[in-house]
């Protein structure tokens, strides 16, 4: 599936949202379409970026919801990450970015959002994927997950391994925004002097 079809299909589930919610003026904040783009980021990426532009397109609000509670040891801290996604999205209108912590599908009520984005680099993700989906339709029956194709230049890209990629040095230009690529060489580099003390 390519982005011109799947972003045909989003475009058909964003006008079913908006008759399922009787929208009349999307310029009232309550009625506006609002999507929540969860992650830990942990760094954005450039897939990521891509992921919350065609987002951008589809909905009048989007939310990046930075996870705080996750299973995971982060390189960057909640703040750090908070911090380099608001300057890696500061391109996309109508976009924000802030810390979310317990259920996705409680967090998707407080702000009103119709649906989750999750962007799906290859078949292997979509199993995981649509598991989570339905619970979070079952902890929040009004709450629609949508599933992105990922560009095909960044269907073998994960925050994993680019972080696996720079700590030995090697080169993730192009595939992270820049201020991603300065921080991770700041971050091993103070990590490795720090090994060498």
């Amino acid at each position: 599936m390519d982005d011109k079809i799947a972003n045909i299909i989003c475009k058909s589930i964003r006008l079913k949202i908006f008759e399922k919610n009787k929208v009349e003026d999307v310029s009232e904040g309550e009625n506006m379409r609002v999507v929540i783009y969860p992650g830990t980021f942990d760094p954005v990426t450039n897939g990521h970026i891509h992921i919350a532009e065609r987002a951008g397109s589809l909905f009048d609000r989007v939310i990046i919801a930075v996870a705080a509670d996750n299973y995971k040891k982060n390189l960057f801290s909640l703040a750090e990450r908070i911090d380099l996604m608001k300057k890696s999205t500061k391109h996309i209108e109508n976009i924000e970015v802030e810390s979310f912590t317990g259920l996705l599908a409680e967090y998707a009520k407080g702000k009103d959002a119709q649906a989750s984005i999750r962007g799906l680099r290859a078949v292997t993700d979509f199993e995981y994927e649509m598991q989570i989906a339905a619970m979070n339709k079952h902890l929040n029956k009004d709450m629609e997950t949508i599933f992105l194709m990922t560009e095909g230049k960044y269907s073998f890209l994960s925050s994993t391994m680019i972080k696996q990629v720079a700590m030995v040095g090697g080169s993730v230009k192009g595939l992270v925004p820049l201020i991603v690529e300065d921080s991770l060489k700041t971050k091993y580099k103070l990590s490795l002097e720090k090994d060498k003390s």
